[in-house]
């Protein structure tokens, strides 16, 4: 599986390291990604999902509609 948030769709960005000297060497950063295994109440199962840390507040706060829709119209896979 990618490194990338199924919800949020966030992925790796580059940029650069800097020492003292300035000197420059590429490098990644990667997003804050956790399995989550949350129920979704709609679907009235468990779902796993890997989910940015971001996602993982907003579906705390806002629930788990969103996430149910995106299951249903198949924009996300899912175990």
């Amino acid at each position: 599986m990618a490194r990338r948030c199924q919800i949020t769709g966030k992925e790796p960005m580059t940029g650069n390291h800097v020492s003292h000297a300035h000197n420059r060497t590429k490098r990644r950063f990667l997003p804050n990604l956790q399995k989550k295994r949350i129920w979704v109440q709609e679907l009235n199962r468990f779902v796993t999902v890997k989910l940015s840390t971001r996602a993982i507040k907003s579906i705390s706060k806002n629930g788990t509609a969103h996430l149910a829709k995106l299951i249903q119209n198949k924009t996300i896979k899912v175990r």
